[in-house]
């Protein structure tokens, strides 16, 4: 079978490494003939190309960008593919556009499938409800595409997945990732990763350290990331009145470096389709603390889950795993190799 992956490519995010790890589950199968096109020159074209994926590059600055468009057209005609899969919304923009200019564009009709991975509303008539068939990466995605109306036939629950080892290799390789970040080499750390955004709400987080102290004095917390909020949150560091212990560390590669050291890894959302980064915590056997938000809840264990925006609660949290750490084994079915395998299955249903 042809199949055409494409995403915009613009970031890199959790998102993007699952597009990665299924093209290259992809890259190991005979009967699939697979290329991913992204942005030129983009973190994703490179990893997914060092991956053995077979990346066609575009320019991709604007979200529904021309260029993109002509690029994706160039490649239809010339890859034939009998499924285009969408892993973002442009894209997936992208793809149902030139389907409908079919047949003075393109030279057959191929299927859409579209990936969902933010539990977030979708607009009456969008995309969404006019693909083949909607990936959701938790039920909590499920239930809200359903709730906007698109039937449940059309969507289909594949959580993500991740490896195992390549995770402990990850960790393994940086031996100095205390004294990079400037960390003291006996404190226990909370470690948070993600995107600085209003989602992630690293607000709550750096209230739950505040509240945290008086429990746990020695912990330290770390938010791995960039993103809009990098300023709203050192202003309430600030105010606060703990930037010795909280650390905004920027974007750390490779972030299971820095999870390996945790004590307690922590998520603070607001909305999560999923949380993929939940999964390298628990391959490395580090307790998880989360707020009950989207797909969250389909990971921790309700014992580990607070209310969303409740900064007592995380703290209290926080500190009662780091007193009785419980770590939870990954289950067999977040797997990079048995996300693919699910997807594949749906390819196999419009072949």
């Amino acid at each position: 079978m042809r199949v055409l992956q494409v995403d915009s490519g613009r970031e890199w995010r959790g998102g993007q490494n699952q597009v990665r790890l299924l093209c290259r589950e992809l890259a190991g199968r005979a009967e699939v003939e697979n290329h991913l096109l992204t942005a030129a020159g983009s973190v994703l074209a490179v990893r997914a190309r060092a991956a053995g994926a077979a990346v066609v590059e575009t320019s991709w600055r604007a979200g529904l960008s021309p260029t993109a468009f002509l690029a994706l057209r160039r490649a239809v005609a010339r890859l034939r593919p009998e499924v285009v899969h969408a892993h973002d919304s442009h894209a997936l923009s992208l793809a149902l556009w030139l389907r409908r200019a079919r047949p003075r564009l393109v030279p057959a009709p191929y299927a859409v499938i579209a990936h969902r991975r933010v539990h977030l509303h979708v607009k009456p008539g969008s995309g969404w409800h006019r693909a083949d068939r909607v990936i959701a990466v938790s039920q909590g995605v499920e239930r809200m595409l359903v709730e906007d109306g698109l039937p449940e036939r059309a969507v289909v629950v594949i959580p993500d997945g991740v490896d195992p080892d390549e995770i402990r290799t990850a960790a393994r390789s940086v031996s100095d990732i205390r004294r990079r970040l400037g960390l003291p080499d006996a404190a226990p750390l909370a470690v948070n990763a993600g995107a600085l955004g209003e989602d992630k709400d690293q607000c709550t987080l750096v209230r739950a350290a505040a509240r945290a102290r008086s429990r746990a004095p020695d912990l330290h917390w770390v938010i791995a990331g960039e993103g809009p909020l990098r300023a709203a949150l050192d202003a309430e560091i600030r105010a606060l009145g703990v930037g010795d212990i909280v650390h905004l560390a920027g974007y750390v590669d490779p972030v299971d470096a820095l999870i390996a050291e945790a004590r307690v890894f922590v998520m603070s959302s607001r909305d999560e389709g999923f949380g993929s980064v939940v999964l390298h915590a628990q391959v490395l056997g580090v307790p998880v603390v989360s707020t009950a938000a989207g797909g969250l809840t389909e990971l921790v264990p309700a014992d580990r889950l607070t209310p969303l925006g409740d900064p007592g609660a995380l703290a209290a949290k926080v500190v009662d795993a780091l007193e009785h750490p419980s770590p939870t084994a990954l289950d067999p079915r977040f797997t990079a190799k048995s996300m693919a395998q699910s997807v594949l299955a749906q390819y196999r249903l419009f072949v």
